[in-house]
């Protein structure tokens, strides 16, 4: 069974201080989540273990089942590619194979990574994601930010899989966080802090561009079901 479709549900119950995650947006065939943690590490020590994978995937979100085999290429146009190893046998030479999970659209080196893709068992549907992780200096240390923003046709009910896919994204900056020296978060979002307007449409910055890298409210994990649960036998 492809180890890809597969999500813990209680995997950030392991972390003592998972970080921040949310659904920041949701509409029929599309959705936004957001993950944030903060960590000790100064930018480069963070940006070079960000395109390093192998180092901070998980293991049971990969094909191959080992993220040893993950890696990203951070230039435009690069590859978040996974080499599949190949398997002999005492009668047949194997062959290796590979999986493009995403491909790189922005490296800025110490700032951000956004790359394109449908991740996991979005690979099967006419969807398009795009995540993008923004880096910035805070006084005590590095606040990293997921942003993974879905939307096309889907053969699943968008509430069961934003949640799901939040919780794959905030299990992956778990890991990260966790190799880097996670700190505490702050507590509370400032009250001027732009909140999704009712009516659905998003908040902006003063350029038009929805800002990324704001801390989020914590949100109750309790909930979350696993991947398997939302896709089903769908890989």
């Amino acid at each position: 069974m492809k180890k890809l479709v597969l999500a813990a549900a209680s995997a950030a119950a392991a972390f003592a201080a998972p970080a921040t995650a949310k659904v920041v947006s949701e509409r029929e065939g599309a959705f936004v989540t957001r993950d944030v943690a903060v960590v000790k590490a100064d930018l480069r020590t963070t940006w070079l273990k960000l395109i390093s994978p192998g180092d901070w995937w998980d293991d049971a979100h990969t094909w191959s089942g080992d993220a040893a085999n993950m890696s990203i290429v951070p230039q435009g146009g690069g590859c978040f590619c996974e080499r599949i190893p190949a398997e002999d046998s005492k009668t047949s030479i194997g062959l290796d194979g590979s999986v493009q999970h995403m491909v790189v659209l922005n490296a800025t080196p110490d700032l951000v990574l956004r790359m394109r893709g449908g991740l996991g068992p979005l690979q099967s549907e006419p969807v398009d994601g795009v995540l993008t992780i923004a880096l910035s200096k805070t006084d005590k240390g590095t606040l990293i930010a997921f942003e993974y923003a879905v939307g096309g046709f889907m053969r699943f009910e968008t509430p069961v899989i934003a949640k799901a896919v939040d919780g794959v994204m905030s299990q992956q900056l778990d890991h990260l966080a966790e190799g880097l020296g996670r700190v505490d978060m702050p507590e509370d979002k400032p009250d001027d802090e732009v909140e999704e307007k009712s009516d659905g449409a998003e908040a902006k910055d003063a350029d038009g561009e929805k800002p990324v890298g704001e801390v989020p409210e914590a949100e109750d994990k309790s909930d979350r079901i696993s991947v398997d649960e939302a896709f089903g036998d769908i890989e």
